[in-house]
């Protein structure tokens, strides 16, 4: 799964904030993923997000 860092992720379940979408701020064996609800910050493995994410939207480049 191509994922990168700046992008937003929509998750199958939500946050207990009630927000599905996340923004990735580190990838590697876990990402660091920031709430886009309640801006909480976690670290989750990489093997279950990527069995959770529904959908992936592109971050906008930096340019």
């Amino acid at each position: 799964m191509d994922v990168l860092v700046g992008d937003i992720i929509e998750m199958k379940k939500a946050h207990p904030c009630g927000s599905r979408r996340f923004e990735v701020l580190r990838v590697g064996m876990d990402f660091r993923i920031r709430c886009e609800g309640c801006a909480r910050e976690v670290m989750v493995p990489r093997s279950k997000i990527e069995k959770n994410i529904k959908k992936i939207v592109r971050g906008t480049p930096d340019v």
